[in-house]
């Protein structure tokens, strides 16, 4: 077969050179070891197979394992970085495309939410943390369990919009209702949390039920674009959402913000960005294999877009964090809890999707690591009068009494 020796002519170059940490066992019993006792081997299912190492990619490499043409055997984040490598050496290490702009209708975003958070509660709940915050933590030495992470996470969101009693609060894309719980539980907020998924908008009220908090804190079945009203709410957050806005309907999205937003009142965008200045999806093929199994639709802005829409929409930009690094500790703790829990994973999402999230988190982790992608919270203010703006001249406010 001229493709089988073809690859294996290649893989024994590769094995001279010591390129890569990994091993690859054919169906044939031959193994190749292409770095000095790699910890990671590769298992090719059959000759059909090899056609994925032609020119290989992430999305290539990470496509053969979710459809079984591949097995793995050994650390997943080390199966990565070997991945990376082995696309380095035997593939193309090209930019990502740009984006697509696809159409984000009302009818297309619920399907793609409901594919990626309607997959299982259990699930979900085996590797995040016991509020089930499905977004990055907040580290202040890096070393904190993710429970620990994740109130600070919460605390710091709310402090920053200076949360007061009685405020009128919406958490866009609220998942499981953690953030909107906390602040009517913690800070007296009258707290608004919307979703378009079912499992989340269940789970959520049910947790809201049992908390007691049913008089001040509610989770809705609903679009953005569908909450009615104007200057509704003094303070909004978003987090982990905008991804699935799409980048033509950013205007929609910081339009809708500064529609619901009271004068005066606060807003944080707590969302991932891209590190290319053009917004281009993640290279190597990462972010092709995201777009197919992971989140279909998902398009990241660079920050200086986001700033700019904002503009655009009437907020002002008060303050910018940049998260990169507490993102890439939060999703190695997620990797680990599922790491820990495969027999469970597969029996609440089955063996494909099991190996989709496999992969996700651990290239998230390590996309995040190598700031192939970013993530930032961008804090804006709506003031009818400039010279009356409703944050402190310094940011310690943000810090008093953490």
């Amino acid at each position: 077969m001229i493709l089988e020796s073809r690859i294996e002519k290649k893989l024994a170059e590769l094995k001279a050179h010591g390129e890569v940490p990994l091993a690859i066992e054919l169906w044939n019993g031959k193994r190749f070891e292409l770095g000095g006792r790699p910890r990671v081997t590769l298992r090719v299912a059959g000759a059909g197979a090899l056609r994925r190492f032609a020119k290989p990619d992430l999305a290539a490499l990470g496509e053969a394992y979710v459809e079984g043409d591949f097995d793995l055997e050994g650390p997943i984040d080390e199966a990565l970085r070997a991945a990376e490598a082995l696309t380095r050496s035997l593939g193309r290490a090209a930019k990502g495309r740009l984006p697509r702009l696809g159409l984000h209708t009302k009818k297309a975003d619920a399907e793609a939410i409901h594919y990626h958070y309607d997959v299982s509660n259990d699930f979900y709940a085996l590797w995040l943390d016991r509020r089930m915050v499905y977004s990055c933590g907040y580290f202040r030495s890096g070393g904190e369990e993710l429970e620990q992470a994740q109130a600070q996470k919460l605390d710091h969101i709310c402090r920053k919009l200076r949360l007061q009693p009685g405020e009128r609060f919406l958490d866009i894309g609220c998942g499981w209702g953690a953030l909107a719980m906390h602040a009517a539980e913690k800070f007296g907020a009258t707290a608004t949390g919307i979703t378009l998924s079912h499992n989340q908008h269940a789970l959520a009220n049910e947790r809201i039920r049992a908390a007691g908090l049913q008089d001040r804190c509610q989770v809705l079945l609903q679009d953005y674009r569908d909450v009615a009203g104007e200057g509704v709410f003094d303070k909004i957050a978003s987090v982990g959402m905008f991804e699935h806005v799409g980048l033509k309907n950013l205007p929609v999205y910081f339009g809708a913000i500064h529609r619901l937003l009271a004068d005066g009142g606060i807003a944080i965008n707590h969302g991932i960005t891209a590190a290319d200045a053009e917004s281009r999806e993640v290279g190597l093929g990462a972010g092709e294999f995201v777009e197919k199994y992971v989140f279909p639709h998902g398009e990241i802005p660079h920050l200086s877009l986001v700033v700019r829409e904002s503009a655009a929409a009437g907020l002002e930009v008060m303050d910018v964090e940049t998260l990169r690094l507490h993102y890439a500790r939060t999703l190695a703790c997620w990797s680990q809890r599922l790491e820990a829990n495969l027999q469970a994973a597969r029996a609440h999402a089955g063996e494909k999707r099991t190996r989709i999230w496999r992969l996700y988190l651990a290239g998230c982790a390590h996309a995040f690591e190598r700031n192939w992608v970013t993530i930032h919270q961008v804090l804006a203010v709506k003031s009818a009068d400039p010279a009356r703006n409703p944050l402190p001249w310094t940011r310690e406010y943000m810090y008093r009494g953490s």
